[in-house]
């Protein structure tokens, strides 16, 4: 797939002629943009269900796609995306408001006891959680362990994340294959090929999501994002995090990030809101153009960065309905949104985003389908969270309907990683990298 800045410039004048049929990486056919298309993870899902069997047994469009092996090694296997969404839809429709609330919640605290962990999801029903380094064990053994703890429920598993870019943001510290600060340099065929070991190594473990790809356009050594960024200019950006998506497909669902692009505004959003003046003509001719190309590599998450375009929305991108609807609608973007870290909004100290609870209100309001808590977060974050927003569905701050797609759609990755002993089980080329 090419990913380079020819492709991009034709974008506008093909969804100008005619709706943009995309294809589906699943079932091999074309589908029009607003489709919704089966995640790339289901290529190494065999989907079988307990109410229909073998899903896709009569569905098959295209039989070229059907044995063919993903970038990790396991075997792919063509589901059927509207049998994944009834079932989703399905699931959610049955919870309660509670349950939904808590479905599009990744949470965290920290420690490494797998009883621990485990009690923790039951307790609050969250849909995810990510791992950071104090979660992370000695070795792959003690980790997977950790990871079938937080999995609680095997037949509908809580969504498992790290941040494992390698180099400076690696998780894993066994993880040695090369990241950004390399691979930026390198052809993009070696970045296709370190994100497929990388995600091996998560799979391995048990891990479903990798936040690991950065998207973000960075050209000076002294900038924040340039040692984590996979280009130094949109066009090598773009190729490398296509690449990095292609490569980790089959193996860990695939994150790209920090939308819409943490190279053009300036400092660390860990500590403060970056902000900068690019016009959204400029932005669609550069930092857009990495996005992209992950969104049509298959990426299924899109993190939105505490990041204000001014000039588009001034307010952060995780909290901007108008930064999803351009994501949704003009880069045709349909897994799964999910804000960066809420904590890192508070820490900024601006009043206006001080409330933990009122900031995921008002990012599920804006298009996130989940929010994501780290920094400082305690055992009584996630359940302050949940009520705030069932609290808020009950006085119409935020619609029980959005809370409902937002909770279908994680639904939907997590019915992926249900199927046992395939989805994210290890696979024969998995073996240890050295």
């Amino acid at each position: 797939m090419c990913c380079c800045g020819c492709r991009w410039g034709r974008r506008a004048d093909r969804r100008a002629a005619a709706p943009r049929r995309r294809l589906d990486r699943v079932t091999g056919r074309r589908r029009v943009r607003g489709e919704r298309a089966l995640p790339a993870l289901a290529l190494a899902v065999g989907l079988t269900v307990a109410a229909g069997g073998p899903a896709g047994a009569d569905d098959t469009e295209d039989d070229s796609t059907a044995g063919s092996v993903g970038a990790a090694g396991v075997s792919i296997e063509p589901a059927p995306s509207d049998t994944l969404a009834r079932l989703a839809t399905d699931r959610v429709e049955a919870m309660t408001l509670p349950e939904k609330a808590a479905s599009v919640v990744m949470g965290h605290v920290p420690g490494t006891d797998p009883g621990e962990l485990g009690t923790y999801m039951e307790q609050t029903g969250i849909g995810g959680f990510i791992l950071m380094g104090a979660n992370i064990p000695a070795d792959e053994a003690s980790l997977a362990q950790v990871t079938a703890a937080l999995t609680a429920d095997p037949a509908f598993p809580a969504l498992i994340a790290v941040d494992q870019e390698g180099g400076d943001v690696s998780r894993l510290p066994w993880d040695s294959l090369p990241a950004a600060l390399t691979l930026k340099n390198a052809p993009a065929a070696d970045t296709a090929a370190a994100f497929a070991a990388r995600a091996a190594l998560l799979q391995r473990v048990g891990i479903g999501v990798n936040f690991g790809i950065v998207a973000d356009v960075s050209p000076a050594p002294g900038e924040f994002i340039f040692r984590r960024a996979l280009g130094t200019d949109p066009g090598g950006a773009a190729e490398r995090v296509g690449a990095a998506v292609a490569g980790e497909a089959g193996a860990a669902l695939s994150t790209i990030k920090h939308f819409p692009g943490h190279g053009a505004a300036p400092g660390d959003s860990h500590a403060t809101i970056p902000r900068t003046d690019m016009s959204k003509t400029e932005w669609a001719a550069s930092d857009a153009r990495p996005f992209a190309a992950g969104i049509d590599a298959g990426a299924q998450f899109l993190m939105f960065g505490h990041l204000s375009y001014t000039a588009v929305d001034p307010l952060p991108a995780s909290l901007s309905a108008e930064w999803h609807r351009i994501a949704r609608e003009e880069l045709g973007f349909d897994g799964i949104a999910i804000t960066d870290d809420l904590g890192m909004l508070q820490a900024a100290g601006e009043p206006a985003y001080l409330d933990p609870v009122t900031n995921a209100v008002t990012a599920l309001a804006a298009g996130n389908d989940m929010v994501l808590t780290v920094v400082s977060s305690t055992a009584d974050t996630a359940p302050a969270v949940v009520n705030g927003i069932v609290a808020a569905v009950a006085s119409g701050q935020l619609s029980e309907a959005r809370l409902s797609e937002a909770a279908t759609r994680v639904a939907e990755a997590r019915l992926l990683l249900a199927a046992e002993g395939r989805g994210m089980s290890p696979c024969p080329s998995c073996e240890p990298v050295s």
